[in-house]
């Protein structure tokens, strides 16, 4: 039996599977590959980027796998050149075209990038964009609760999710709560680590593995499941791409996802996206 993902609603009225497929670094001819097999695996959610430089690749991917278009939820982002009103329609349709789409399931802006002090802008222009349905949800990438806290001051509208780098060694406490507190669904990328980051060679997740019978991936990507995250853990191998899909059917205990989550080494483990961003 194919396992899918459950979902999660989001604030604007959409609903989001809660795992999908991230596709960096992927160029296009292997993610049209992974996506159609992720497809016919189970996958839902696909996620990509304009910086990915793969978007083709997943629409490709969408395509021939043959599946219904309204059976699968679509991601991209936008980079800072497209921070603004008309920028951020043009981004989206030039998103749509190179994926061959008629709308995206959710678009993100992909770093808030403070310095240049226009991602207001681009939040008005997605607001547009959803209002129009060219896109059926609006959300941020990376922003920290400053930032959110500025779109929503400015334009009464908070994102429907902001996708950010999230793992045991770095759970984005301060984050999560404010996204709680204003209706936003948290997506993590980088799930598993990474960068330096790597949640898999950690002890503790090696003693779970063992003990739940499961690889340490699955119990990592169990516990953004028992937090009530969204995520996209990123592989092109077919074995792996089954195992990080199944594991909607054990959950972590308490004091076990407590023990992962004491892994944590703080914000300074993140990506700063006051200093980062493209």
């Amino acid at each position: 039996m194919t396992t899918t993902a459950p979902t999660v609603a989001l604030s604007g009225g959409a609903t989001m599977p809660r795992l999908g497929l991230g596709t960096w670094p992927m160029d296009d001819a292997e993610s049209e590959r992974v996506v159609a097999e992720a497809v016919e695996a189970g996958y839902r959610l696909f996620d990509t980027a304009e910086n990915y430089r793969n978007e083709r690749g997943v629409g490709r991917g969408v395509k021939a796998s043959g599946a219904a278009r309204e059976d699968l939820f679509v991601t991209t982002k936008f980079n800072k050149r497209w921070h603004g009103v008309a920028e951020a329609a043009e981004a989206c349709e030039r998103s749509l075209d190179l994926m061959g789409l008629d709308y995206l399931d959710l678009l993100l802006i992909h770093w808030p990038n403070p310095d240049q002090d226009r991602y207001v802008d681009a939040w008005k222009g997605m607001i547009r964009l959803r209002e129009q349905g060219r896109v059926k949800a609006i959300g941020t990438s990376n922003f920290k609760p400053s930032h959110l806290e500025r779109l929503i001051a400015e334009t009464g509208v908070a994102p429907e999710v902001n996708q950010i780098q999230l793992s045991p060694l770095t759970t984005r406490g301060e984050a999560r709560a404010f996204h709680a507190e204003h209706g936003i669904v948290t997506e993590s990328w980088s799930p598993l680590g990474g960068d330096g980051v790597d949640a898999l060679r950690e002890p503790v997740v090696a003693e779970l593995a063992e003990r739940y019978g499961r690889t340490p991936g699955q119990v990592v990507l169990r516990w953004h499941m028992e937090l009530g995250l969204v995520t996209v853990p990123k592989s092109s191998n077919s074995e792996r791409l089954r195992e990080n899909l199944d594991v909607f059917d054990f959950s972590l205990d308490e004091a076990d996802v407590a023990a992962l989550s004491a892994l944590d080494r703080g914000e300074g483990a993140a990506a700063d996206s006051d200093k980062f961003g493209h």
